[in-house]
């Protein structure tokens, strides 16, 4: 059977960057099994021919109506699908999904009748506000980082811009490249409606969220994007863990360093 990727060169090679993200998310050791989720908008690679694609799947519900979705299309991790296995073979372990017209259900377009992340409708949620925003933003990664979510476990670093400014200081890169810094969500049951209604009052201010002792949730405006955030911050809590281990407590850049470089290049905080 044809690709939905065969003669669609840009579809196709979103979908090489998500296979390539994952691959990067697996070797890290942060998608462990078949952990964390990955959801790209691919609207906008829709040709007429795919927009007329019959469905491979039934009908299946969200389970949330999301008006700002309808007619989108978008490639999603498959549930229960290992990272390291998209890495290799991204059609066979994820799929694309059409949203239908009453913006409440959706049906798989293709390559196969994979289903997707039983995250799917917090992922989905975020992705309609963006739209909704007028966000240029197309991808959602959830993940497990390690050092991150290991800070996550000391209750000092959970208030408000604390594990930012933390993690800010570590190293210059971060500020610049993670230049909202990091929300926090309290811990709340994997997949609820309350976790994903937490992480989307926290995406109102940050890019990448921490969910406390599970993961972390990053939006960007494609999925290298969304993961290079993520990666950054990890660094800087390695640097933060790694200076723990010798013995001390790092001393980080100033507020007044902060401060210049903010300056300097131009950022929002």
């Amino acid at each position: 059977m044809k690709s939905i990727l065969e003669g669609r060169p840009a579809l196709s090679s979103e979908v090489e960057k998500i296979a390539e993200v994952a691959g990067y998310l697996w070797q890290n050791g942060w998608a462990e099994r078949n952990g964390g989720n990955i959801t790209v908008n691919v609207t906008e690679y829709a040709d007429e021919e795919m927009k007329a694609m019959p469905a491979i799947s039934d009908v299946k519900q969200i389970g949330v109506t999301l008006p700002a979705l309808k007619g989108c299309y978008f490639y999603c991790k498959g549930t229960g699908k290992r990272m390291r296995d998209l890495a290799r073979r991204p059609m066979e372990n994820g799929s694309i999904i059409r949203i239908l017209d009453d913006c409440a259900s959706y049906v798989i377009i293709a390559d196969n009748e994979v289903m997707p992340t039983s995250e799917l409708p917090s992922h989905l949620t975020v992705h309609a506000h963006l739209i909704e925003t007028g966000s240029p933003y197309k991808a959602t990664v959830h993940t497990h980082p390690i050092e991150l979510v290991a800070m996550s476990h000391n209750r000092k670093f959970l208030a408000k811009d604390v594990l930012t400014n933390i993690l800010w200081s570590m190293i210059p890169e971060t500020k610049a490249f993670c230049p909202l810094g990091l929300g926090v969500v309290p811990y709340e049951l994997p997949g609820s409606n309350t976790l994903a209604d937490a992480t989307l009052r926290e995406l109102e201010d940050y890019d990448v969220v921490l969910w406390e002792k599970h993961g972390v949730f990053a939006k960007g405006l494609d999925v290298m994007d969304a993961f290079d955030q993520i990666d950054v911050l990890s660094k800087s809590a390695k640097i933060y863990i790694s200076s723990k281990c010798m013995g001390f407590e790092p001393e980080g850049m100033s507020q007044e360093q902060m401060a210049e470089m903010s300056k300097a290049f131009n950022l929002p905080k």
